[in-house]
C-alpha cells in the first residue's frame, strides 16, 4: 500500500465532503478511492470515516489523523517547492482569490502586467464572492474587503472601499436630492436582496442609524442594481468600485457623502507559514503600489 497516495486520497474525501465527489475532482473511480482508504484503515487497524457514497463524517481518531496527514503533506509539499527551485527564484503556479467584481476591475489588470514581467510563473485567478479559505484550498494570496480578524495570516493594506448612496441625474433632477437619511424614506431605491437589505446604515459606534429604505426594485447583483440606478428607477447603495466607472461618465451621482459609514478597509491576506516562496514575494512587491493607486488610502 502507498500510503502517502492514500494519505492524499483521505485528505482530499474530506475536503471535497464525499468520496464520490473526491473521485470527480481527481478523475478517478469511486471505487479505486474507496479500497484504498479501506487499506489505511485496515493498516492503522481503525475506523477513520463513516462514510457512504454521497456523504462522509470523520470519526475521532478520523480527525486526528486528517490532521496529521494535513501538516504531513503540506511539508512534503514545501520541501518539494525548495527542491524545485521556488525558493531561489521566482517561478512556479501562483493562486490567487478575489472578489468577483473587484477582481475583474483591479486585480486582473496587475496580473496581466505581472504575467508579462515574470514568465515563469502562472496564475490562477479564483474570483468568488464567497469567503475562500487560505490553508484549506491551498490558496497563496486572498483579496479582503472588511476588517480582518485576528488569524496566524499576515496582511498588507492597500486602500479602503466606501459604501455610498448614488442615483441617476435625471432621477435628481426630477424627485430631488436627498439631504440626510432620513430623507430616503420618500424616494425610491433599487435594494439588494437578502436579510434585511432595504435597511440601510450610516455612520459607525454610538452615532450609527439605520433607515428603512422602500424598495422600488430588489435585485440580487450589484451590477444589476447600478445598471437599475442608471436607468433612474431610483437610489442604490454600493461599494464604490462597483460604481466608480458610471460615476466618472456622470451617469450616476453620489449623494449622503457626510454619512456614509466607516470604510472597509482593502487588504491582501497570505499564509505567515514557513519561508515565504520568491513568486509570492514577486507578487506582492510588484502589485502592492500598483493597486495602492487605484484605490484611496482612506474615505
Amino acid at each position: 500500500m502507498d500510503r502517502f497516495e492514500a494519505m492524499s486520497l483521505l485528505v482530499a474525501a474530506v475536503e471535497a465532503g464525499s468520496l464520490s465527489a473526491a473521485g470527480r475532482r481527481l478523475g478517478m473511480p469511486l471505487a479505486t478511492i474507496s479500497r484504498k482508504v479501506s487499506d489505511l484503515e485496515a493498516h492503522l487497524k481503525t475506523k477513520l470515516l463513516t462514510r457512504t457514497t454521497r456523504q462522509l463524517s470523520l470519526t475521532d481518531a478520523g480527525r486526528s489523523y486528517v490532521a496529521a496527514c494535513k501538516r504531513i503533506l503540506e511539508e512534503v509539499d514545501e520541501a518539494e517547492r525548495a527542491a524545485t527551485g521556488e525558493y531561489s527564484a521566482p517561478k512556479g503556479d501562483l493562486i490567487i482569490t478575489a472578489p468577483i467584481v473587484f477582481g475583474r476591475l483591479h486585480v486582473l489588470p496587475v496580473v496581466s502586467e505581472f504575467l508579462s514581467a515574470y514568465p515563469e510563473i502562472n496564475v490562477r485567478l479564483v474570483l468568488a464572492d464567497h469567503l475562500v479559505q487560505l490553508l484549506e484550498d491551498h490558496i497563496d494570496l486572498a483579496v479582503r474587503i472588511a476588517p480582518l480578524p485576528d488569524s496566524g495570516l499576515l496582511a498588507t493594506r492597500i486602500g479602503f472601499i466606501r459604501h455610498i448612496i448614488c442615483a441617476s441625474p435625471a432621477y435628481l433632477a426630477e424627485r430631488g436630492t436627498p439631504k440626510t437619511p432620513a430623507d430616503l424614506t420618500r424616494h425610491d431605491c433599487v435594494t439588494r436582496e437578502g436579510l434585511a437589505s432595504s435597511i440601510w446604515t450610516f455612520g459607525s459606534g454610538k452615532s450609527e442609524i439605520a433607515i428603512q429604505t422602500r424598495p422600488r426594485l430588489s435585485i440580487n447583483t450589484g451590477e444589476a442594481a447600478i445598471d437599475a440606478a442608471i436607468a433612474g428607477i431610483g437610489l442604490t447603495r454600493v461599494l464604490s468600485y462597483q460604481a466608480a466607472q458610471a460615476i466618472a461618465a456622470g451617469e450616476l451621482v453620489v449623494v449622503l457623502k457626510g454619512f456614509e459609514p466607516e470604510p472597509r478597509p482593502v487588504s491582501l491576506v497570505y499564509a505567515a507559514q514557513g519561508l515565504l516562496p520568491l513568486k509570492l514575494r514577486a507578487f506582492l512587491d510588484f502589485a502592492v503600489p500598483r493597486l495602492k493607486t487605484r484605490l484611496p488610502p482612506a474615505a
